[in-house]
């Protein structure tokens, strides 16, 4: 049973009642629904309140959004060879996608920072080709100036109407000025306000991937990690159709709880709870993606009434052709029964699988800070018991998702003090932050595809996805480069393999 709510939209001042079908002219559709549509009548239940926003494909061609965006690239001594090359590559194939309204700054930092191309508009095309094309190696790695200098590039032209994106891509450590990654975390979150996102590209083993991470999580933005330089290109194409879908923008969403039912925690992402009232700041939404909000909740036991009211949900969102905000409003209803039986029957899948997923990054994130401190025995344990968890729970509910994250996991664990161990943890931070900000940069494959070692992962137990009777056949998904296929091994009796194949991607 879907959770029941009412949906209102504020205009001009008034409440006008409008039915959900009416919403789907806008870009986004707000959705509101609950991990347990129904509770226990007579005792305090836990549960989880999703307010899911989802980027719409409009079946009409609309003229996009103008983009602004200032490409950030590390010329330090240790971009040397093949990474300078590729990184100019990347950046001229990028700029193709581009038309004569966007505009383009080009910064590069070593000791200090630079603006190679001051913001433009993409009329001057040659100019700035060439420009890229003279940039060579040199210096440190002043990786906060280069930040600093890309956000005022933006500045320069920065409108409501314009799409912001900082794209910034780095092989070391900063060594020069703010350095940390609680401090880039921090101006993540200044720039998020300005509505500007900050995609992160970290080339190599040897960048400091926590501090692209938080970066790049914090304003609401990609992170990407790369082994080899040949595979920039592609990330970059992919990070500019990224930018040139943008249907949304400046989202907010506030959660105010009745009294007797508490909010908990707001899972995988930032958040202010202050007594009742939950507010979460999100940047940008792409046609086709869902951004959520995932907050748990504590409900009283029941008091007579069949229903209870879990949650008033204001939404806002900026459209790209609107100066002031759409609001919508929703009012989130659980019903109470008597019977333990009919909740767990009304409980969502899909939500489950989600607080599954978030939790299971909160220990891997642990797990990781343990292993960065030494504590590998620790670590070690936190990982096994979570790929535990996660492969049981791929197998309850169904979800490849789960059981791959899982076996992930188990790779984290089993290699978490040996020579791999770096390219597993950025590998992994990839895969941890897709999750938290439900932005899956264009790597992804790749970086599964690495915590697998290029192995088949057996996920068992999920027959009745296909709708086969319960013989426990096992579902192999073969990470990699897209189309991924996947196989489906029956039992004797059966006739053999199905393979399926995919479009590729998650």
């Amino acid at each position: 049973m879907k959770t029941q709510f009412l949906l209102f939209i504020l205009c001009l001042g008034g409440l006008l009642a409008v039915p959900a079908s009416a919403w789907a002219a806008e870009p986004v559709e707000v959705r509101v629904e609950l991990a347990h549509p129904k509770i226990p009548a007579q005792k305090q239940y836990k549960t989880y309140l999703k307010v899911g926003l989802v980027g719409l494909v409009q079946k009409e061609k609309l003229a996009r959004p103008p983009v602004n965006v200032a490409i950030v690239l590390d010329r330090s001594g240790s971009m040397s060879g093949p990474k300078i090359e590729h990184a100019r590559q990347a950046a001229v194939e990028a700029l193709q996608r581009l038309g004569g309204d966007d505009i383009v700054a080009v910064v590069t930092f070593d000791d200090g920072a630079e603006s190679v191309v001051p913001a433009t508009k993409m009329t001057n095309r040659d100019d700035i080709v060439a420009a890229i094309q003279k940039i060579t190696p040199r210096g440190r790695t002043a990786l906060f100036a280069g930040l600093s200098r890309a956000a005022e590039e933006l500045r320069k032209f920065k409108t409501p109407q314009m799409v912001n994106r900082i794209v910034l891509l780095s092989d070391g450590i900063a060594n020069v000025g703010p350095s940390s990654a609680d401090e880039m975390g921090r101006y993540g979150v200044s720039l998020a306000k300005e509505s500007i996102s900050v995609t992160t590209i970290g080339l190599g083993l040897d960048y400091n991937e926590k501090l692209l991470a938080q970066l790049a999580q914090h304003s609401d933005g990609n992170h990407a990690f790369i082994k080899e330089p040949g595979e920039l290109a592609a990330v970059f194409t992919e990070e500019f159709g990224d930018i040139l879908s943008v249907v949304a923008q400046e989202m907010q969403v506030k959660i105010t709880c009745p009294e007797g039912v508490r909010p908990v925690r707001v899972l995988g992402r930032d958040a202010s709870i202050r007594g009742d009232t939950v507010e979460v700041a999100m940047n940008q939404l792409r046609a086709g993606q869902e951004k959520y909000v995932l907050l748990e909740v504590d409900v009283p036991a029941g008091t007579g009434s069949t229903s209870q009211l879990i949650g008033d949900v204001e939404v806002s969102y900026r459209r790209n052709d609107a100066s002031a905000p759409k609001q919508v409003i929703a009012h989130s209803l659980a019903t109470r029964v008597n019977d333990d039986r009919a909740v767990e029957s009304s409980a969502s899948t899909p939500i489950l699988v989600e607080v599954a997923k978030q939790i299971g990054v909160e220990k891997q994130m642990i797990a990781v800070k343990l292993t960065d401190e030494g504590k590998t025995k620790e670590a070690e344990k936190i990982f096994l018991d979570n790929a535990s968890t996660l492969q049981m729970l791929g197998q309850k509910y169904r979800s490849p998702d789960l059981y791959i994250q899982g076996n992930a996991n188990m790779t984290l664990g089993n290699n978490n003090a040996g020579g791999s161990w770096q390219a597993y943890r950025n590998a992994g931070q990839i895969l941890a932050n897709g999750t938290m900000t439900q932005n899956t940069s264009s790597n992804f494959d790749s970086n599964f595809n690495a915590l697998n070692s290029g192995q088949a992962v057996n996920v068992p137990g999920l027959e009745t996805m296909f709708n086969r009777p319960s013989q426990s056949p096992e579902l192999n998904i073969k990470l990699g480069q897209p189309p991924a296929t996947i196989i489906m091994s029956m039992p004797q009796s059966s006739s053999g393999t199905i393979i399926l194949k995919s479009s590729g991607g998650r």
